[in-house]
């Protein structure tokens, strides 16, 4: 297990709002892989709020979205003995938003993947606060080839 982020390892010039380590306004989601799952550790600023105290959605669903598809890129590269995680996208995901999510300390998102055929994987995840799971999250990601705009963004 390495304790530097997937997204430092292999992607530092990648602008994703969600995970880019390049972009100054983004979210820096870090992912680092941890037995079969892959963590991160995140802490709301309060721009992120959506009400007094509590998380905004999409904020939410970014922060899932983008530490699942890294979840899905590693499973890939561990899964098929590459070098480097390839590129992938979201194909489809769902938020089920359990309770608030509060402000005032650090999240943590646990993920993994539970299937993958050929280039698709499907990753299951949480983010919890203050010891309380306040979302889930099942998305599928697919790995892209040249012509495709994500082709190399990391």
């Amino acid at each position: 297990m390495s304790p530097v982020p997937l997204q430092d390892q292999f992607a530092a010039k990648s602008i994703c709002f969600g995970c880019g380590p390049a972009n100054p306004a983004g979210l820096h989601v870090q992912s680092i892989p941890e037995g079969d799952d892959v963590v991160c550790h995140w802490t709301p600023a309060a721009h992120h709020h959506a009400f007094p105290g509590v998380l905004n959605g999409g904020i939410v669903g970014a922060i899932l979205d983008c530490h699942c598809n890294w979840t899905g890129a590693y499973h890939l590269m561990q899964r098929d003995q590459l070098a480097a995680p390839p590129c992938t996208v979201t194909a489809d995901y769902t938020v089920t938003l359990k309770r608030p999510t509060p402000m005032d300390c650090q999240l943590e998102i646990r993920a993994r993947a539970v299937a993958s055929d050929g280039p698709k994987v499907i990753v299951e995840g949480t983010l919890s606060g203050n010891g309380k799971i306040t979302a889930t999250f099942r998305g599928t990601f697919v790995a892209v080839n040249s012509g495709h705009p994500a082709w190399h963004r990391w």
